[in-house]
């Protein structure tokens, strides 16, 4: 293909190896229709130079690129314009469920647990364009900061609005937060229903036992992804508020159940991971959106516009001209 033109018919083009043996033949029978006349000297005589004989030649070119032409042609030129046509054929529907409790605060993820999950979190959404998401916050209670959508701006700047406040009761109430995903997802008509429940703690809060919200989820055929979040041994928390507002901070031992996060997944279908540090935060991310693919069915259109009809009307004018020099001004020359 060249410049956006293709050949249906390539196999036409070793019709060209047949123009060497023409020119050829064209060469050898030129030689043998000249005759040659020897003398002693050419003294006396006056000789008058003639374009024509030369020129004759051209008659044989015409007809060389007529016939190149006409092979070109044979060989079907013509131009494709490839059109695509994207629709999705199985949406996914996804909520975050996001702790925010104080001790997502902790540095032992950089800046902290917290900033670390938004700006993996934000890059996982923009990597989801064809789904609808939601985000449910949680610590001691919880509730819907957005529900699922597939407006991705309202999704992203409701993500960068979270951060720690006092206004949420204190504590981890995974139950309750799980609960909340899934009340959030359970009537949606996707085929695809999934819930991404991260924490750093142990269920310590709330009214609903995380064992009955992923009943819950099973009921309602919601997979749920669980991450704990935090290094092992201790991280620097939170630990009390100084005079002037901001947080003391002191090394404290990082508590995550992951007895009961694994459970969860385990009996709705998901998968759990251990998230310790900012890359391996990224790469479970990556993970979960690996595992739920959103299957898109690709439609091509093809136009294609035929080239070879402006190299026949070439040939045959070429041919033309051929036949009319030939029958005229070099009609003394047959």
């Amino acid at each position: 293909m060249l410049e956006g033109i293709e050949f249906l018919n390539k196999e036409f083009f070793w019709l060209f190896l047949i123009l060497p043996f023409l020119i050829l033949w064209y060469v050898l029978k030129h030689n043998k229709q000249t005759a040659a006349l020897k003398m002693s000297t050419i003294k006396g005589f006056k000789f008058t130079q003639s374009w024509l004989p030369k020129a004759k030649h051209g008659l044989f070119v015409l007809r060389m690129l007529a016939l190149a032409l006409i092979i070109t042609a044979l060989a079907r030129p013509r131009t494709v314009d490839v059109s695509t046509k994207s629709k999705t054929t199985r949406g996914i529907d996804i909520v975050i469920a996001i702790d925010v409790s104080a001790s997502m605060l902790a540095k032992d993820l950089l800046p902290n647990r917290l900033e670390a999950l938004k700006k993996v979190a934000s890059d996982f959404i923009k990597g989801r364009p064809n789904d609808r998401i939601g985000i449910v916050e949680y610590a001691g209670e919880s509730y819907t900061k957005t529900p699922i959508t597939s407006d991705k701006a309202i999704v992203l700047r409701a993500l960068s609005e979270i951060k720690y406040n006092t206004i949420i009761e204190g504590g981890t109430a995974i139950g309750s937060g799980l609960a909340t995903s899934v009340n959030r997802i359970k009537d949606s008509k996707a085929k695809s229903k999934v819930i991404i429940l991260l924490t750093d703690g142990v269920n310590n809060s709330g009214f609903i036992d995380p064992k009955i919200a992923s009943e819950l989820a099973v009921e309602y055929d919601i997979k749920v992804y669980t991450i704990g979040i935090g290094t092992n041994g201790t991280a620097l928390s939170p630990i009390g508020i100084l005079p002037n507002g901001q947080f003391q901070y002191g090394r404290q031992q990082v508590e995550i159940d992951e007895a009961l996060l694994k459970d969860i997944s385990k009996v709705t279908g998901g998968k759990y991971f251990r998230a310790d540090n900012n890359k391996k935060l990224a790469a479970i991310y990556e993970e979960i959106n690996k595992l739920e693919k959103t299957d898109v069915e690709e439609f091509k259109y093809y136009n294609y516009e035929e080239k070879y009809r402006p190299l026949v009307l070439l040939a045959f004018g070429l041919l033309l001209i051929e036949f009319l020099l030939r029958s005229t001004v070099f009609r003394s020359f047959n």
